[in-house]
């Protein structure tokens, strides 16, 4: 099977390529879909998802489904709801929160907010989240990541481990910033594997979760 990955980043926030660059390095990579999430908040939204849109017809040219998404990033908890709605008027088909991890001073709460909110497809590298919010995912249907990127992984093992209490929904995402964080599908089953899940669980992460999160997406 071909590769998706839903959280992603380009030169609209911290990244190092052009959305079309990342397009392009993700088609040779064997990807058939991404999602390009930049860093957002509200000075940035409207920006960033009117012209990442742009390179969408031009990702189709190459057979590749590439949503426009945002990653709310820093995003003061008791106002994440409002941002959400203004991320999903601005035109965002993919919300993914920026979590918990233990890499940054994300305010304590994110994770709460984030699982608590039905609109919010992807809880990003939750770090140690807690039984009571990765419940909350699993009722509202909210996915927890399982991310390869290193400074953020040192959790993956937690979060499986908490996913798997409350039967809530992971993913495998690379939270790719620069051409070298690209990986491949048989990588991203082994990241899984690795976090604590067997081959047929990491299989369902990297195949069948993010096809069920597109097919979402599609139908709203």
């Amino acid at each position: 099977m071909m590769r998706i990955d839903l959280h992603m980043h380009t030169l609209q926030s911290d990244g190092e390529l052009l959305p079309i660059e990342l397009a392009r390095r993700a088609v040779v990579m064997k990807h058939e879909a991404i999602a390009i999430t930049d860093h957002a908040d509200p000075s940035n939204i409207g920006r960033i998802i009117k012209e990442t849109k742009k390179d969408v017809p031009l990702a189709q040219e190459w057979g590749l489904d590439m949503l426009v998404g945002v990653e709310l990033t820093h995003i003061p908890a008791s106002k994440l709801d409002d941002v959400v709605r203004m991320a999903r008027k601005a035109g965002a088909e993919l919300i993914v929160v920026h979590g918990e991890t233990i890499n940054e001073p994300v305010e304590r709460g994110t994770n709460r907010a984030a699982v608590n909110n039905p609109d919010v497809d992807i809880l990003a590298h939750p770090g140690f989240i807690t039984t009571e919010d990765a419940q909350a995912a699993s009722d509202n249907g909210v996915v927890l990541e399982i991310t390869s990127r290193p400074s953020h992984a040192l959790t993956n093992g937690h979060v499986v481990r908490m996913a798997r209490k409350v039967d809530a929904k992971m993913v495998v995402n690379t939270d790719t910033h620069s051409p070298r964080d690209l990986i491949t599908e048989e990588r991203a089953v082994h990241i899984a594997i690795g976090a604590g899940l067997t081959r047929d669980e990491a299989e369902i992460c990297v195949h069948r979760i993010p096809r069920d999160i597109i097919r979402k997406v599609r139908e709203r």
